[in-house]
């Protein structure tokens, strides 16, 4: 029998579905008969209860549940005959006018993917960025790896705290003469030059010494995190107690062998940083890419979005956004009133890139192959001591290799999309890259 599929809008469709209501109640008849034969009622023993009050007690729940059972086959096997790619689940109600005689009808309303067709790729500029790792990358690296293991020092009371120095203050701050929430500490510590505190604040106390107190004005910028201060100006007094100088452990054999490397030399750290930052600006080279690339691909498509699917992924990330909230300890963040509205622009991107992915990977034979997956968890392995076992963690679970080969097939696609778009190479600095401009 031919399915008639009926538009109602642009993806919207509609099918009727009829279930025989012989067949219908012959299932029930034999369930309930089954159900018979472990039931439990009062007054009767295990397996001999009465029909009739087996039927009076499960007869609904198991109509219920055999409808359903049958609508859900009957439905599947409509689509299929019918040739439709159904997004989402069908929305199922009894059809209006009544039962037709021996069979029960229901509408089934439910959306349908789209048609994707991907624009002239060729037409689409796209930049193209790279970076190298030179020697002033690796020197400030060393720095860092310095800085994580200095100790401290007090300084002489002559002398006032410079940048590099741990001060420990107490400070109050007041507007228009009155104190105001966290504006209040003591014994409170700090690293002077290192924007741990608002610039004026630091200026302020650069030069001061053990002992030393001053009072001074700072205005809170208009973006301030503090809400009930931004914008606004205070007065602080501050009175430092201790100015400790830093000391940065000498760059020798004991300090690099400490940061486990056996050959204790230079020239091994240096090289050590160096392949380290290599593999990380590799990744955040090809994510950069990657992003311009899909990018690209949003321009060269225009499709209607499947609401179910936009829903669907706008729950996902308000769920996203309230376990966030959980994890920074907000309390209550499951009820916490956050508009749903607010994610809908992302969430039918992400549906649109989904879809526009998966008809460039299908069009053009770009599913991850076996040795780019080994490849990639080898190279993710690499930044770990026992990478061996790294590869085995990933492999041996499924989902995690579902993740990985979700990871490979974008880099497909954007491989792709750049063999074809017009492309501008861009050389970036090492700092541009990894955000350590300033």
């Amino acid at each position: 029998m031919a399915i008639t599929v009926e538009t109602l809008d642009k993806l919207e469709r509609r099918i009727t579905l009829s279930l025989a209501a012989d067949a219908l109640k012959n299932e029930v008849d034999a369930r309930l008969k089954k159900l018979a034969r472990t039931a439990k009622a009062d007054g009767f023993r295990p397996g001999k209860v009465p029909m009739n009050v087996v039927a009076q007690r499960y007869g609904y729940s198991v109509q219920y549940e055999v409808v359903n059972d049958q609508l859900g086959a009957a439905f599947a096997k409509a689509a299929q005959e019918a040739g439709l790619r159904v997004a989402g689940q069908p929305s199922i109600s009894e059809k209006e006018g009544g039962p037709v005689e021996g069979q029960l009808q229901f509408d089934a309303t439910f959306e349908v993917y789209p048609e994707v067709t991907i624009g002239d790729l060729s037409a689409a500029e796209v930049e193209r960025a790279s970076a190298e790792v030179n020697d002033a990358a690796i020197d400030r690296t060393v720095e860092i790896l310095r800085k994580q293991r200095r100790t401290f020092a007090q300084r002489p009371a002559t002398e006032g705290a410079a940048d590099g120095d741990r001060v420990t203050i107490d400070f109050e701050g007041k507007i228009d003469g009155v104190p105001f929430e966290g504006g209040k500490a003591e014994g409170f510590q700090f690293l002077v030059g290192e924007g741990q505190m608002l610039e004026a604040f630091e200026k302020a106390v650069r030069g001061m010494k053990a002992g030393d107190s001053k009072t001074f004005p700072l205005a809170f910028p208009e973006d301030y995190h503090g809400k009930d201060v931004a914008g606004k100006e205070a007065d602080f007094l501050v009175t430092v107690k201790k100015v400790e100088a830093q000391q940065l452990p000498e760059l020798n054999e004991d300090f690099i062998k400490s940061l486990g490397l056996a050959d204790g030399s230079v020239d091994a750290l240096r090289a050590d940083i160096k392949r380290n930052l290599e593999r990380e600006v590799k990744f955040r080279v090809a994510a950069r890419n990657k992003a311009a690339a899909m990018e690209a691909l949003l321009g060269a498509v225009e499709f209607d979005l499947p609401k179910s699917l936009v829903d669907a992924e706008t729950d996902r990330l308000l769920e996203g956004a309230r376990a966030d909230l959980k994890a920074r300890g907000i309390k209550d963040a499951d009820k916490a009133p956050i508009p749903a509205e607010m994610f809908k622009p992302q969430a039918e991107r992400r549906v649109r890139l989904g879809l526009a992915v998966a008809e460039l990977v299908k069009a053009n034979n770009l599913q991850a192959k076996p040795e780019q997956l080994q490849a990639h968890i080898e190279e993710l392995a690499q930044s770990y001591e026992q990478p061996a076992q790294v590869v085995a963690w990933y492999m041996s679970d499924r989902q995690r290799m579902a993740e990985v080969e979700a990871v490979v097939i974008e880099s497909n696609v954007a491989d792709f999309i750049l063999s074809k778009a017009k492309v501008t190479d861009k050389a970036l600095s090492f700092e541009e890259l990894m955000g350590q401009q300033g």
